[in-house]
């Protein structure tokens, strides 16, 4: 797990994907993860205790025995940089990170669930599982049965904003993950108490800078639509990644994430000190 490679941007890139991951765990009886599954699908999202029991189905856990952990992988300053300088198409170094940093974020994954079973104490990774699926929210349209993003929510580690991105004390420029442990765990306090409470424009509601840095015209003070958003990155920006940066495909656009408040940090912060 500590060799450099694991968190390389590209194939043999001197230059890491990351920074210095942040880190925080959840009970898996918090009521939160029931009213999530309530809230986003109650037919196909998961709580924790649903997506540890698929895969290992005779251990036989209880919610209350069992923790979500979750992680904070933020864009290095490098790849921020690179990215702020885009206006239409996402820079060639955000879109290593999308693809390759992603990669870096799956290894870790199962680092993870591989250290832990190794020392006696079952994991599981729900975004890694067969089961997993993307799925339909009549609520909230484009969905899946774990999030990443909701998990971390739920861990402590941020807010949502108006583009539907995290906001953790590392800023939105960042990559989320998360695993399942059978294992009591002292959680991470939340020091919010409402989904939206570090955005900016829902504190104040005077920014609106990731409204003005969508090229897809997707973000409004509405929120996030999510079908023009897919739409640009599937039409527009991954076909650009093909013929311009990388020979392939990549879902890569990530431009209300830089040259935002919030991108490095929480923007909130300062209002409450």
């Amino acid at each position: 797990m500590g060799d450099r490679v694991n968190n390389a941007i590209s194939p043999d890139s001197d230059f890491p994907a990351f920074d210095m991951p942040l880190v925080g765990c959840a009970c898996g009886a918090d009521p939160l993860f029931r009213f999530l599954k309530d809230d986003i699908g109650p037919d196909f999202y998961w709580t924790p205790e649903e997506a540890f029991t698929l895969a290992h189905p005779d251990v036989g856990a209880c919610a209350d025995t069992l923790s979500v952990v979750a992680w904070i992988l933020p864009q290095t300053e490098r790849t921020r940089k690179a990215h702020r300088l885009s206006s239409q198409l996402p820079s060639r170094e955000w879109s290593c990170g999308r693809h390759y940093g992603e990669m870096v974020n799956e290894r870790l994954r199962q680092a993870v669930v591989g250290w832990c079973e190794a020392r006696g104490v079952q994991a599981c990774a729900p975004a890694l599982l067969p089961q997993w699926a993307r799925e339909l929210s009549d609520k909230y349209g484009f969905a899946s049965r774990w999030s990443e993003r909701h998990a971390a929510h739920a861990c402590g580690l941020g807010t949502f904003g108006l583009s539907d991105g995290l906001i953790t004390p590392a800023g939105k420029a960042v990559r989320v993950g998360s695993v399942i442990i059978n294992r009591e765990l002292t959680p991470t306090p939340r020091s919010y108490t409402h989904q939206n409470e570090w955005c900016l424009f829902h504190a104040t509601g005077k920014c609106r800078a990731c409204i003005k840095r969508c090229p897809a015209d997707a973000i409004s003070e509405m929120g996030h639509d999510k079908i023009k958003c897919k739409d640009y990155i599937r039409n527009v920006t991954a076909l650009h990644v093909e013929s311009e940066q990388l020979g392939f495909r990549v879902n890569s656009c990530g431009l209300c994430q830089t040259k935002v408040p919030c991108e490095s940090r929480n923007p909130t912060a300062k209002l409450k000190g």
